[in-house]
């Protein structure tokens, strides 16, 4: 049964800097788009940053740009998000997703996600 797992999340102050993991399992995960998502209290849900099949082309919100990373690592079935910077509005759970569509080249909306993580939670305290 495909699974996404997610982890890392934590609490930590404005500033500092977190590394969310998302390992993948069941299905053929290095063959489909990725993407990271949060939804903060109250808000819907929104996309961080997405990445295609293979690494070399990824997808910021403008929230986001310059402060977080995307990557991934086919060969140990995981995805990553490096946040540095945080701000208190960066406060959320996270979540990964997966597309199996070939038509989704990159992620850069919740729109064809097959699969979700059950998330993980960032307190960013100030």
């Amino acid at each position: 049964q495909a699974q996404l797992v997610e982890s890392g999340g934590g609490l930590v102050q404005a500033g500092g800097s977190l590394r969310l993991s998302c390992a993948a399992s069941g299905s053929t995960f290095s063959h489909y788009a990725m993407g990271w998502f949060r939804q903060a209290p109250g808000k819907e849900r929104e996309i961080v940053a997405g990445i295609n099949w293979s690494g070399s082309s990824t997808y910021y919100a403008d929230s986001v740009k310059g402060r977080f990373t995307i990557s991934r690592d086919n060969a140990e079935n995981t995805l990553y998000l490096q946040m540095n910077s945080l701000k208190p509005d960066d406060t959320a759970v996270y979540y990964c997703a997966a597309a199996r569509s070939v038509t989704i080249v990159i992620v850069t909306t919740d729109i064809g996600m097959d699969y979700w993580g059950k998330g993980t939670l960032v307190t960013v305290s100030s």
